[in-house]
């Protein structure tokens, strides 16, 4: 044989250069995410039964099991965006529900992971909020209104393309209108403002400052509650003389004649009264 390629050989070495190369089969389309994680999810679990709590493989599963099912903790932080917290600790929290499921789902009952821990995670979130957010308590039940309010809400602006009006709310729910505005308020009450938080950023005065105001009743309320506390230490008759001549408006003369006595001794009634008064003020002491 020779080392020469013949005229064939060539021409088939030509063709087969420059064909265009043959595709691939196509391989099939990969699983969903969601369902890798299932899968992955239902075989953790399968052998998390197998192991002794508190080894160190228990362990290793478990937190694989945590890691896998996080995209779960952090849809349902999702829904407490409007919330105004930070997302980090809303997570955060709800991961600690994601152990206390993992740590209680039992795989032979049939239920899928996700539709067992969904609650779990979800009850953990509502309850940081309940008891470590507010500072602004409001009735349960209010409370419990708000949460129907704020779905209604979200299903009416899908279907309408725009924010809902408190009467289409209200006719959705079946409630009054009142009980509309009262649940949306209630829900925005998680944090009590400070009078002076104004003051900070936006160069206004605080709210201190621009609703306070110098009541000019104010200081007569002290006055009367130590006339009060003073007058009960008088006599009767002089109780009677001292109401006749300053919330009566009678004069001197009026009230001898009411009284039954001449009006130099209500003068001189009325100077005691007054010389007992201040000696007993215990302002001017």
């Amino acid at each position: 044989m020779t080392d020469e390629l013949t005229n064939e050989e060539v021409a088939l070495t030509v063709a087969a250069s420059t064909a265009p190369p043959q595709e691939a089969p196509q391989e099939a389309a990969p699983r969903s995410r969601g369902a890798d994680t299932r899968a992955l999810t239902q075989v953790l679990f399968g052998q998390l039964k197998e192991l002794q709590p508190g080894t160190p493989e228990h362990n290793r599963v478990r937190a694989a099991l945590i890691e896998a099912n996080l995209p779960l903790v952090r849809y349902a932080a999702a829904r407490f965006r409007s919330r105004n917290e930070p997302m980090e600790d809303v997570i955060q929290v709800g991961t600690i529900g994601l152990i206390n499921a993992i740590d209680r789902f039992d795989p032979d009952r049939g239920v899928q992971f996700p539709t067992f821990a969904m609650p779990t995670v979800v009850g953990e979130i509502k309850r940081y909020f309940r008891d470590n957010v507010r500072t602004v308590h409001v009735p349960r039940r209010l409370h419990e209104l708000w949460v129907q309010v704020n779905g209604a809400t979200e299903d009416l602006t899908t279907a309408f393309g725009r924010t809902p009006t408190t009467a289409e709310i209200a006719e959705r729910l079946r409630i009054g209108e009142d009980e509309v505005l009262s649940c949306i308020e209630a829900g925005r009450s998680y944090h009590a403002t400070s009078l002076e938080a104004a003051q900070e950023g936006d160069g206004l005065p605080g709210l201190l400052d621009r609703l306070g105001y110098e009541d000019p009743a104010l200081d007569g309320v002290e006055h009367r509650d130590l006339v009060r506390h003073l007058l009960v230490q008088l006599p009767e008759r002089e109780q009677r003389i001292l109401l006749l001549r300053y919330y009566s408006n009678l004069t001197q003369s009026q009230i001898s004649a009411e009284l039954g006595v001449s009006q130099m001794h209500v003068s001189r009634l009325l100077a005691r009264s007054f010389q007992r008064l201040r000696s007993a003020n215990r302002i001017d002491a």
